[in-house]
């Protein structure tokens, strides 16, 4: 049977969507593919296929090794862009990181986006299109779904949240481009609207716009509550107290959070990316600036007709993203490799 060495050192950093989507393909290949593949991890000892989930020196330094009797891939979880705007870094230590990075991805034998828009992306690198594969992220049904009523008032009492208040979640780390500053802003525009933002600063300092962003977490509009960094176990309690996710990112792969949220039928409010138009169909509601924001969610707090509309889309976004789905394209991407290894 082969055997696919799954590497990765995300559970170093906290609540981040990489963690996530590693515990989600993992935990997929482990009991789905069970009987066509043997999965082991972080093993300095190649596999028939090598999978990379970050990109740690010493995982780059194996990669010449494992080549020579394995195949190698790479998972792409950001690209320089969307680290631009979301560490602050020296402008040299950048350039070598940046570097670094694509280095890494062209010395690997294959390359998986979690976005199709990402493929251009990574052309522009010089990286050959033809090694690229497009596989969606997934999560979970039996992770994330809706708790009856009587479960999750108990949940809104924990996090101090109103009984009666229409609630509109944010997640994500604390960073610039994630846009928290528009988030708050949203927020005091609409006073009668209790705004909610899981996460905070997984890189500490170094996150870009840290200190802006930590004076106004330490001192939030009244109706906003930046509960921190919250567990992966402990997240599905959050899905369950809000009534719409609400994700003004300026820059994004695709978030693990959109496919937790859509999982409980929650609508989402994104800020329109052309990073989305591919992945998200039409099954979101979009704006372009604060105004747009306000508007839409003025308009969802009474759950009327669009409301139910809108959280039927998020539910057929889902479905498109099924367990299925996604492990047909995994099943037939390794299957691909291990035929390729044989000839």
């Amino acid at each position: 049977m082969p055997t696919i060495n799954m590497l990765s050192s995300a559970h170093k950093v906290k609540a981040q969507g990489v963690l996530s989507a590693y515990i989600e393909q993992v935990n997929l290949i482990e009991t789905e593919l069970q009987d066509h593949y043997k999965v082991t991890k972080n093993q300095f000892k190649a596999g028939d296929i090598n999978h990379y989930h970050t990109i740690d020196l010493k995982f780059f330094l194996s990669i010449p090794f494992f080549k020579r009797s394995g195949t190698t891939v790479a998972y792409v979880h950001f690209v320089p862009e969307t680290i631009e705007e979301s560490l602050k870094l020296p402008t040299f230590a950048k350039k070598i990181f940046y570097t670094y990075m694509i280095w890494f991805y062209k010395s690997v034998d294959h390359i998986v986006v979690v976005n199709p828009y990402f493929i251009e992306v990574l052309k522009t690198y010089n990286i050959d299109e033809k090694k690229v594969t497009y596989i969606p992220n997934y999560v979970s049904e039996e992770r994330f779904y809706k708790y009856p009523e009587k479960q999750i008032i108990p949940v809104k009492q924990k996090y101090a949240i109103p009984l009666d208040k229409f609630v509109v979640l944010g997640v994500g780390q604390v960073q610039t481009r994630k846009g928290i500053l528009d988030f708050v802003e949203v927020a005091k525009n609409l006073p009668q609207v209790q705004f909610i933002w899981a996460g905070g600063f997984s890189f500490g300092s170094i996150t870009e716009g840290y200190k802006e962003l930590k004076l106004i977490i330490e001192n939030p509009p009244e109706n906003v509550n930046f509960i921190g960094i919250i567990t992966r176990e402990e997240m599905n309690d959050i899905y369950n107290v809000c009534d719409l996710m609400f994700l003004p990112s300026f820059n994004e792969l695709f978030p693990m959070s959109i496919l937790e949220a859509i999982a409980l039928k929650i609508p989402v409010l994104l800020r329109d990316l052309d990073l989305y138009h591919n992945i998200l169909f039409d099954y979101y509601l979009k704006g372009d600036n604060i105004a747009d924001f306000v508007q839409i969610i003025n308009s969802m707090q009474h759950k009327g007709e669009d409301y139910d509309q809108w959280s039927n889309n998020s539910w057929q976004c889902h479905e498109y993203y099924s367990k299925q789905h996604v492990l047909k394209l995994w099943k037939q991407f390794y299957d691909d490799i291990d035929q390729q290894k044989r000839i």
